[in-house]
């Protein structure tokens, strides 16, 4: 996957040598010999995992993409074996893969990458790490490297999240 920024204890940079390709991508590159890691819609992955088993274990190389319609709680009992989750945001004002995100990380405990894929431009990327995302795949057309200056600016956030889960006032030192 190109135009790429990935987290990695806490610090973002470029990720230039990604496995990680799209169903519909990987197709296209069937012919080079080396597929890498493929990320499939929900359906495909689940007939995948049910036909042959391979999405049980640490070794996997099967990453699953969510539609904003998808329910995650579909992925509970695989959780802790899906290497790669990625959310897909249709357009930029659709939000639901930021509650997607957040349930993934706080509630399910889900630990793999999970990445953002499709519309994701620079002014989304610190509300997307906050939800718990750790990897971006900007808009093609945009420039990455000039995305990844998103996740530099502007930080404090007030409420809690999955990368801050005690909010500003007790952060302070307020009431408990």
């Amino acid at each position: 996957m190109n135009n790429l920024i990935g987290l990695s204890k806490g610090q973002s940079a470029l990720i230039d040598n990604d496995p990680w390709e799209l169903a519909e991508e990987q197709q296209h590159r069937k012919e080079s010999g080396n597929p890498g890691h493929w990320i499939l819609p929900l359906a495909d992955w689940l007939e995948h995992c049910q036909q042959t088993d391979t999405c049980r274990g640490s070794q996997t190389q099967i990453g699953v993409l969510l539609d904003p319609e998808d329910d995650p709680e579909i992925l509970a009992e695989w959780i802790d074996q899906i290497p790669l989750i990625a959310l897909q945001f249709h357009t930029f004002r659709d939000g639901r893969a930021y509650s997607q995100a957040f349930l993934l990380r706080a509630r399910m405990g889900f630990k793999g990458d999970l990445r953002a894929v499709g519309e994701v431009l620079r002014d989304q990327l610190v509300h997307m790490r906050h939800c718990g995302f750790t990897s971006f795949a900007v808009r093609k057309d945009k420039s990455a490297a000039d995305a990844l200056k998103g996740l530099t600016g502007f930080d404090m956030i007030y409420s809690r999240s999955v990368t801050t889960p005690e909010p500003l006032f007790r952060r302070r030192g307020g009431a408990k």
